[in-house]
């Protein structure tokens, strides 16, 4: 039996490098995904770091979710599995073998994005490769369910590629793999934890924040195992090797069974408020940031308040006569979720972003949504904080991550992150400077520094 599910590996994996199909799923679409997303955050520094879990999402989920189903329903419509079970070893064996052919598939083409990454972009590597692998397993685990279940339900290999556009497109779209959470609206993030996409971007992007098994981010990983072996259950239950599909009120049962355990992840989410990543949410950086480096911070070549760029205006009079939406701006911005929750680093930087997306869009009252923003801070954070959390945002750029549309506080319009991140740094020294009384409030001459 042994030799012969050896022999059935064998002749599964030399079939996959043959079919243009299968190269094409496993390894050309991958390298335009990479191309695509490279062309467009290529300017990070370094770039695709920061995109690197959703490159690598992408390429698990196209393997698992279109390329394996596709091959198995195509050799079931040509009677091959109905063959098999003609022979003396177990169909779940053979089952088995596919499964790991996928996985090598699935493996080889990660490497082969992130050597191309490495290579043409300067990506650096996963700062852990064993915990790079243990996150490489959970993920492809989790999608591999699920490909089982798509593989149970289609007809033909039409039918199964639309069945897997239904779970790869919502995914892409609006659970945080294709477009980052940071720029999706609160539904989507919320919606997005009930997806295992989003899981699996934070758990692969991980790697390359700490590669130390003693930081391995084990919430995910729990939430991917618990939805994989969901989804295996209730595929193996369903599957059917002959052309034909299982009872209907049998798929509901299963199909039900496996997707409450998305319901009761992201319910848990919701519930634990870990419905953002945390690896969007905390970065202990700005704790790093000590008085000398905050002392080294110079106010020189500012833009000035009532110019173009970053503009900021006076402190308000509280009698001072404002339209409706600003009057209605700080109340939301108290609510606003990406400014509360998160460690105080990061929701410095969000809220900078704010004053940022406003003077990009050239919004109306930019001016005044800056100094707003600069208000809410001074009310809300401890002061020394405060410090920290405005000079890392100056002396580390590029660091955590940026919000690039807000349209909960009445913005409209999206800015380009690379642009924002610039903007907020130079929103954060006219802050620190009228903290420290390094720029006079009411104009912009320096008092000094």
């Amino acid at each position: 039996m042994i030799k012969g599910i050896w022999r059935h590996f064998i002749l599964t994996l030399r079939l996959n490098f043959r079919s243009g199909r299968a190269i094409a799923y496993g390894y050309i679409m991958p390298i335009l995904f990479l191309i695509g997303f490279g062309a467009v955050f290529r300017s990070g520094d370094p770039p695709l770091l920061h995109e690197i879990g959703q490159i690598l999402t992408i390429t698990i989920l196209g393997s698992a979710c279109l390329g394996m189903p596709t091959a198995l329903v195509a050799e079931r419509e040509k009677g091959v599995w109905r063959r098999y079970q003609l022979l003396p070893v177990p169909i779940n064996a053979l089952l088995s073998g596919v499964l790991l052919v996928r996985i090598i598939l699935a493996f080889t083409a990660v490497g082969l994005q992130l050597g191309l990454a490495h290579w043409i972009y300067g990506t650096p590597l996963p700062s852990g490769l064993l915990t790079f692998g243990i996150a490489f397993a959970v993920v492809i685990f989790a999608f591999l369910g699920i490909g089982i279940i798509l593989t149970s339900q289609a007809k033909d290999v039409p039918s199964v590629q639309a069945l897997g556009q239904c779970v790869f497109l919502p995914m892409i779209l609006i659970g945080g793999v294709g477009i980052p959470l940071y720029a999706l609206p609160d539904w989507c993030r919320q919606l997005a934890a009930f997806m295992p996409g989003r899981y699996a971007v934070e758990l692969l992007q991980s790697t390359y924040e700490d590669g130390s098994l003693q930081h391995f981010p084990a919430y995910p990983a729990l939430i991917l195992m618990v939805m994989g072996a969901a989804a295996l259950i209730a595929g193996l239950r369903l599957i059917q090797w002959e052309q034909s599909r299982p009872e209907r009120s049998r798929s509901i049962l299963w199909i039900t069974f496996a997707i409450a355990s998305w319901a009761g992840a992201g319910l848990t989410s919701i519930f634990l408020d870990r419905s953002t990543p945390f690896h969007l949410i905390h970065s202990p950086s700005f704790l790093a940031i000590d008085e000398m480096a905050i002392d080294s911070i110079t106010y020189d070549g500012l833009p000035d308040d009532h110019g173009i760029y970053t503009p900021l205006a006076p402190p308000l009079n509280p009698d001072q006569r404002m339209t409706h939406r600003m009057r209605e701006f700080m109340p939301r911005l108290k609510n606003w979720d990406p400014g509360l929750k998160g460690d105080t680093g990061q929701r410095v930087r969000n809220l900078l972003a704010v004053a940022a997306i406003a003077d990009i869009t050239q919004d109306n009252s930019e001016a005044i949504i800056a100094r707003q923003i600069y208000d809410f801070m001074r009310a809300d954070f401890d002061p020394q904080e405060l410090n920290h959390a405005l000079a890392w945002v100056i002396l580390s750029p590029h660091a955590g991550s940026v919000v690039s549309a807000a349209p909960e506080l009445g913005l409209r319009g999206e800015a380009h992150p690379d642009i924002i991140r610039e903007r907020s740094a130079w929103y954060a020294r006219k802050y620190l400077g009228r903290v420290l009384r390094q720029i006079q409030d009411s104009q912009t001459e320096r008092s000094g520094g």
